[in-house]
């Protein structure tokens, strides 16, 4: 029996992705509160595993028990354990174990054995209409190896200890998302073959990653507008991912096989803006000595993506609602209208109402370009995306300087939670392309993060928020140290309930457990003597 490839997970990839927020679970937040954390994470990892292993043996049909075996031992196997096939017939499928997944560690976190019960209780229930899974002995409760039993029916599972599963995880609408990212990333790999030049082969075309609720439903909704003509206006902070949305977009429509013409109106010179984007005629101005086709002519048939949009001068925001009222142009200094057939779609990292409000940018104008809004949420507000972008951003320029690294370490990965990323995106990547150059192995193990001082340009909220999450996170640190892992204790210094304090140790990744046996070396962290808060 093959095992599937279950497309190339590693064991740290897994750890970080499923594991990471569960170690210290049940000693931070109590047994129920993990146990539902890891029924939650169970079902999804399972769903994932279930559809991946779908794709590479391109088996649309249930599972049966042969397919199911080999997933469940495939997937096992495939992040650390040294699982094998004791029985199996149509009522139950015995497996054995020898080396848990999760390290020696597990023997202090038994609820872990929960993830193993429900991932296989999970499968076995949406291909075989029951399950109920034994847990006959485990790694995690001292037995020595793990044996594992997966009733597939009621008359099997009548008088054995375990729990039930039966068939009510949502997969018909994880399928259809998974179904649409797959869709909308074909549809862009068509248009980055056409575009790309010979010098970026080495490069991978562009992705959008969605796990996370609020970019699902950006993708939900760029399949619903893609092949309409309306007007698209795209907010978000800088770093994103504006302009990546607005290729989906265009990849997705009837336009696709047209040019995609991204302009930067930002970085235009305001003498110019009008002449780049709507071209000039042979003498309109000194210096104009042919015809010069603008923006809007070099985009027709196709999509002309207008970043920093407020930034356009009165003048230009004039002749702009023209083109979008009459679907026509005059180049500067011509008297003859040209016809324009593109789709315009626009992008922003302001309040453009506000400035609507000062009377900075038309009202008019507003209305025709936001007929459809989308705003991107900042990478602070999707956690659930993180791990894949890591792992997207890391082979990527792995590839790109014929690195061997594949995945980062767990510390490495602890600081990218705990940091704000107030550049978003674009500043992950920036951090990893720097660290990766210095990488070695097949792990990245030190971030070059480099903490600079704020600029004028960059987002407010983003830097007020990293800045108070370094200095929470340096206190908890030093706090941490000083008394020796006992959170209580850090609770009375900072005024606030334990509750609160693994809160925060949870939300940056820190395991109190690591100081308990640590001294202070002189650390000094004052009491507040003040009413505790959560």
């Amino acid at each position: 029996m093959s095992s599937p490839s279950l497309s190339g997970i590693t064991p740290v990839f897994f750890l970080q992705t499923f594991i990471l927020e569960l170690m210290h679970a049940n000693e931070q937040l109590g047994q129920k509160h993990c146990e539902e954390l890891i029924e939650h994470i169970a079902k999804t990892a399972g769903c994932f595993f279930e559809e991946t292993y779908r794709d590479d043996t391109h088996n649309n049909n249930a599972l049966d028990i042969e397919n199911y075996t080999e997933l469940i031992l495939g997937l096992k196997n495939s992040i650390g354990g040294k699982f094998s096939l004791v029985s199996a017939n149509q009522d139950c499928i015995t497996v054995s174990n020898s080396c848990c997944p999760f390290g020696e560690q597990v023997v202090n976190f038994p609820g872990l054995c929960r993830m193993t019960s429900s991932v296989f209780g999970g499968i076995a229930a949406r291909n075989f209409g029951y399950a109920k899974v034994e847990i006959k002995k485990s790694i995690a409760r001292q037995h020595g190896s793990c044996e594992v039993c997966v009733y597939t029916s009621p008359h099997a599972a009548s008088g054995r200890s375990g729990t039930e599963y039966t068939d009510t995880t949502p997969v018909k609408q994880m399928q259809d998302i998974h179904d649409l990212c797959s869709r909308i990333e074909e549809s862009m790999l068509q248009l980055w073959r056409k575009q790309r030049k010979p010098a970026t082969k080495m490069h991978q075309p562009p992705a959008i990653v969605a796990n996370s609720p609020s970019m699902r439903k950006i993708l939900q909704s760029i399949e619903v507008i893609a092949p309409t003509t309306a007007t698209v206006l795209v907010q978000g902070q800088t770093g994103v991912g504006k302009e990546l949305v607005a290729k989906a977009i265009h990849a997705m429509s009837d336009r696709s096989q047209k040019p995609f013409i991204p302009v930067n109106c930002g970085a235009i010179p305001e003498s110019l803006v009008e002449s780049a984007l709507f071209g000039h005629e042979k003498g309109a101005f000194t210096g104009a000595i042919e015809v010069h086709q603008g923006y809007f002519e070099r985009a027709e048939g196709g999509t002309l993506f207008l970043d920093e949009v407020d930034s356009l001068s009165a003048a230009a925001q004039i002749r702009l609602l023209r083109v979008l009222q009459e679907g026509e142009l005059e180049r500067v200094g011509g008297k003859k209208i040209l016809p324009v057939d593109l789709r315009i779609i626009s992008a922003t990292n302001n309040d453009l109402e506000d400035l609507v409000s000062q009377n900075v940018f038309r009202k008019d104008l507003y209305y025709r370009i936001n007929v459809v809004r989308l705003r991107i949420p900042p990478l602070s507000e999707r956690p659930e995306d993180l791990p894949y972008l890591v792992q997207l951003i890391v082979r990527r320029l792995s590839k790109k300087y014929g690195k061997t690294v594949e995945t980062v370490s767990r510390d490495v990965m602890q600081k990218i939670r705990a940091y704000a990323w107030p550049g978003n995106v674009r500043e992950l990547e920036n951090v990893l392309e720097r660290s990766i150059l210095f990488a070695s192995g097949k792990e990245m193990t030190e971030l070059d993060l480099e903490l600079s001082g704020p600029t004028a340009s960059d987002d407010w909220k983003g830097i007020r928020e990293s800045a108070l999450a370094r200095v929470e996170r340096a206190y908890l640190d030093s706090a941490l140290k000083h008394h020796q892992g006992d959170v209580k204790k850090v609770a009375d210094a900072m005024g606030v309930t334990t509750r609160a304090v693994y809160g925060k140790l949870q939300k940056y990744g820190i395991e109190s457990a690591a100081y308990k046996h640590h001294r202070s070396a002189g650390v000094s962290v004052p009491a507040r003597k003040s009413n505790r808060s959560d």
